[in-house]
């Protein structure tokens, strides 16, 4: 006999999965003991949203499938703040949560029974992109089977599915494995005809080009058409290629180049809000959208739908080639005004940037992670994550424990965040993870502080009291030291925390920085630049 949760993890362990993040219940207990001879790595985590947000971090350093293990009720319940994040981000995350044994579920009625919830699977359905409750233990391979395909087919994303406890020890059958098929050439005819057309054109690369890996692809494009590259923040460190503009379109100089082209090829993203100011960004001339399926923010004159990189690989192929247009020297003078940028409007800001530059980095919702997801220079793919698609704050640290797993991280957070999910230096110190947290500490909630005082109010309900940040990491075990500023021992200290093994903590004690101009209060189509 094969059990549900043996069938489970084989299934898990087809699909290439090496690591699951979870936190024990008394309903998924059989998946514990299941994982003892599995050859699958646990991670336990201290909350069920650091297993998700661990997943997530883990998903878009590797590419690869981020499972959370959950057990009913309120333990599936704390998932959903991380699993929105990773619904709003593309990332492929499958959410196993145990449910309430089968034999005492009654139809359209709550019984008390211990964790149970009216309908666990519909708190998850705005979040997620498909999830099923099973109905028999001979159907777990097959479910399983399928939520690890439809997380990890584009467009990706996160997936729920519930297991009765019951199922867990119960003979789960006989399973196949569902067939894929390979995708069929694409035919780019319509946009060669676009682009052959266009004087000015401008690539916008988006999350979902990262997550193909079109970067070289990308590249040989924009070298053929003469094109900028700007990416959105699931798009940083794509392809290091002298057309990458290291800069947002929300500085003006930047957003000219979208003012100025007459074509736009979109690969791989939605134009969502934050990129565009909510939509403030005039619809361009032509766009031609390459994606796997429709978007709705802008209306696209074409769409080539498929893989970003087989689509754009195809495309480079085939479009004329033109004479050099001088784009490579006017991306660098822009990528030097963006710098000189920087350094005008919030100067502290730039040693931050300089020591982060070549590193893994995990960014929280905090001002510094604004700096860091808006102006960092990312020199590689999937080496910036960002968690600007639903905008979740406490997500840095968490979902730096996940991206750890690949090798030395750092995760930027400030004061506010990081408590969402200190408990989980325990899991770090546990684990050995090589995560770097640079807790940058002004003492509140610095970007809701500059809201209200630029509204003309007095600081209300943002100023925290913080704990001592090194002595809490040290009662776990975990490395830690304290620097005041961005300075010179700031850089000394990062650099000597990066060569360490295991977790380690960097507090630096700073007034708050002023924000940049990619938060909303800044946006300058809206507002003008303040």
């Amino acid at each position: 006999m094969v059990s549900g949760a043996e069938r489970l993890l084989g299934v898990l362990a087809a699909h290439g999965v090496e690591v699951v993040f979870g936190l024990p219940g008394v309903h998924n207990l059989p998946v514990w003991e299941a994982l003892r001879t599995s050859g699958i790595r646990l991670v336990g985590v201290r909350h069920e949203q650091t297993a998700v947000y661990a997943a997530d971090g883990y998903a878009r350093a590797t590419g690869r499938l981020g499972v959370a293990l959950v057990t009913t009720g309120p333990g599936a319940a704390n998932c959903l703040g991380a699993t929105g994040e990773a619904y709003a981000s593309g990332s492929p995350v499958l959410i196993v949560a145990t449910d309430i044994p089968s034999s005492l579920r009654r139809p359209g009625e709550y019984r008390g029974t211990l964790h149970e919830t009216r309908d666990q699977r519909a708190m998850f359905l705005p979040v997620v992109k498909g999830g099923w409750t099973l109905r028999e233990a001979e159907s777990v391979g097959t479910y399983a089977d399928s939520a690890a395909l439809l997380a990890t087919t584009a467009p990706q994303g996160p997936v729920y599915l519930g297991v009765p406890t019951d199922f867990l020890t119960a003979d789960a059958g006989v399973w196949s494995r569902i067939p894929t098929r390979a995708p069929s050439a694409p035919d780019v005819g319509p946009g060669v005809e676009l682009v052959a057309g266009a004087e000015r054109p401008l690539i916008w690369a988006g999350g979902g080009a990262a997550r193909s890996g079109a970067g070289a692809a990308l590249g040989e494009l924009a070298s053929r058409i003469g094109a900028p590259i700007v990416t959105t923040y699931g798009a940083r460190g794509l392809v290091d290629h002298p057309h990458v503009v290291h800069g947002p379109v929300h500085l003006p100089e930047v957003g000219a180049l979208w003012d100025e082209a007459d074509l736009v090829i979109g690969v791989g993203s939605d134009f969502d809000g934050m990129m565009t100011q909510n939509w403030l960004q005039p619809a361009p001339p032509r766009l031609l959208n390459v994606n796997v399926e429709a978007i709705r923010n802008y209306r696209p004159d074409v769409t080539l739908r498929g893989d970003a990189r087989v689509v754009v690989s195809a495309l480079a192929a085939a479009v004329p080639a033109r004479p050099e247009n001088g784009v490579a020297d006017r991306v660098a003078e822009l990528n030097d005004l963006v710098r000189k940028a920087v350094e005008a409007d919030e100067p502290r800001a730039v040693p931050l940037l300089e020591a982060l530059e070549g590193r893994r980095v995990v960014a929280d919702m905090c001002v510094a992670g604004y700096w860091v997801g808006g102006f960092g220079r990312v020199t590689r793919p999937r080496g910036l994550a960002y968690p600007v698609g639903w905008g979740t704050l406490g997500f840095g640290f968490p979902a730096a424990l996940g991206a750890a797993l690949t090798g030395r991280v750092v995760a930027v957070c400030g004061d506010g965040g990081f408590l969402f999910a200190c408990g989980d230096l325990a899991t770090a110190a546990q684990e050995r993870l090589p995560v770097t947290v640079v807790l940058v500490d002004d003492g509140g909630y610095g970007m809701l502080r500059h809201d209200q005082v630029r509204a003309g109010h007095e600081p209300f309900g943002v100023d925290l009291r913080s704990p001592d940040f090194v002595a809490l990491a040290g009662s776990f075990g975990v490395e830690a030291s304290a620097v005041d500023g961005f300075g010179a021992a700031f850089r000394e200290r990062l650099d000597e925390y990066a060569t360490r093994p295991g977790p380690n903590v960097l507090v630096v004690r700073a007034a708050a920085l002023k924000p940049p101009v990619t938060t909303s209060p800044r946006w300058y189509r809206r507002t003008g630049l303040t």
